[in-house]
């Protein structure tokens, strides 16, 4: 068992929100197991901002691992804890956003937090995910009304996005260019990614100058195509 699994991030904290993370994609577990806590990752996985600055301290990056960990191999355990820790009268009326780093990796896991949410009403859940097949098929159809979460682009998966019905956010080079695209802005607060009145929701990119670089002003979403294009071309010429 872990001390405490909820925490609140400088970025999340401003507006109360408390968060989980894991670690963001391939990692290496503590017995030397490769694991992709990301599946469906694709494109953004070159520019992961879990992936660099704060999370590559070997103390973050130890935490979120022992995390990951205790879902796997105690998952009914963690599930129990962390349900008792979203219980607390303090969590009442509050957002929880789970994963500032990870993902849904597993139909397990994805179902022990809809449990959750079911059983604290009074509680706010939401999340982004690129596990779009996996929600379409276990979300979709009976979402707790407490669980919010929006798909992210540059998936493997964005191909099952409808982007006029389906709530999905894109990063982009600027905010200029999420406007010019006919998307909202949710840099003043990550809240805004579930509350904003549209389902197109923009990120501007972080200033890190080599992802920038690389992603020479397209988009993760533009740069998940290209890459699916580029693969479908390679199948037809062999």
């Amino acid at each position: 068992m872990l001390k405490k699994l909820l925490s609140q991030n400088s970025e999340l904290r401003p507006d109360g929100i408390y968060n989980w993370s894991l670690p963001a994609f391939a990692i290496k577990l503590t017995d030397g197991t490769n694991f992709n806590v990301c599946p469906a990752a694709g494109a953004c996985a070159s520019f992961c901002y879990a992936r660099n600055g704060t999370y590559l301290f070997s103390n973050v990056r130890g935490r979120h691992i022992q995390n990951l960990e205790y879902v796997l191999y105690h998952i009914e355990e963690w599930q129990a804890q962390m349900l008792s820790e979203v219980q607390h009268k303090k969590m009442k009326g509050r957002h929880i956003r789970i994963h500032d780093a990870g993902d849904f990796f597993s139909d397990e896991y994805l179902e022990a937090w809809l449990d959750i949410a079911r059983q604290t009403p009074e509680v706010n859940f939401y999340a982004y995910t690129k596990e779009v097949s996996r929600f379409k098929r276990m979300v979709e159809p009976n979402c707790p009304t407490n669980f919010r979460y929006l798909y992210s682009m540059g998936g493997k998966e964005d191909h099952l996005v409808d982007k006029e019905n389906d709530r999905h956010a894109d990063v982009f080079p600027d905010d200029a260019a999420i406007l010019d695209a006919g998307y909202m802005n949710q840099e003043a607060s990550d809240l805004l990614a579930i509350t904003l009145p549209t389902n197109k929701i923009g990120i501007p990119a972080n200033n890190i100058k080599h992802f920038n670089k690389k992603m020479n002003r397209r988009t993760f979403g533009e740069l998940q195509t290209e890459r699916d294009t580029a693969k479908e071309r390679k199948l037809v010429n062999g």
